[in-house]
């Protein structure tokens, strides 16, 4: 199972929020081997980061995934190259034709093709975690929305499909 996250990096980390996410990972995964696809960008790509190490703490099957749009992941946010220790893989989705300039958006589609479920924090209707959740329901993807948009159709805190 392949769980990912997307969510704008404006984002305000709160209690609850953590509580819905381990709650989520709990339901859906268990103690069943997972892989959890992680961004390392922004505040809630943070607050991602941190679950899901609160999460494998107890539960040594799942696998922290760092999903990296550029080819040299060290080099580009963490200098000091201590990527290697959060994450139990780095993964380079194969976008290197595409231009550098979109390499986010196309890391991001891959991401989201890959998954079983995304995990979600988008409350509003600008921006690429926005773009990437419009994908995720696109792709017909199981969308657990921590917030809700201002559309009465779209959930409150369940999973979409």
């Amino acid at each position: 199972m392949i769980i990912t996250f997307c969510g704008h990096a404006q984002f305000h980390q709160t209690r609850e929020y953590e509580q819905k996410i381990l709650a989520f990972l709990e339901e859906k995964v268990g103690d069943q081997p997972a892989e959890l696809y992680l961004s390392g960008y922004g505040f809630f790509d943070g607050f991602a980061y941190d679950c899901c190490k609160k999460y494998k703490a107890t539960h040594p099957n799942v696998s922290l995934v760092l999903v990296t749009p550029y080819l040299n992941a060290t080099s580009k946010r963490d200098p000091s190259a201590h990527l290697q220790t959060k994450y139990d893989s780095i993964l380079y989705p194969e976008i290197e034709n595409k231009p550098p300039k979109f390499a986010i958006v196309y890391r991001n589609k891959y991401m989201v093709e890959q998954a079983d479920y995304v995990i979600a924090y988008v409350d509003h209707r600008w921006g690429g975690a926005y773009q990437t959740y419009r994908f995720a329901k696109r792709k017909d993807k199981k969308i657990f929305n921590l917030t809700k948009l201002e559309k009465p159709t779209d959930t409150d805190g369940g999973v979409e499909k």
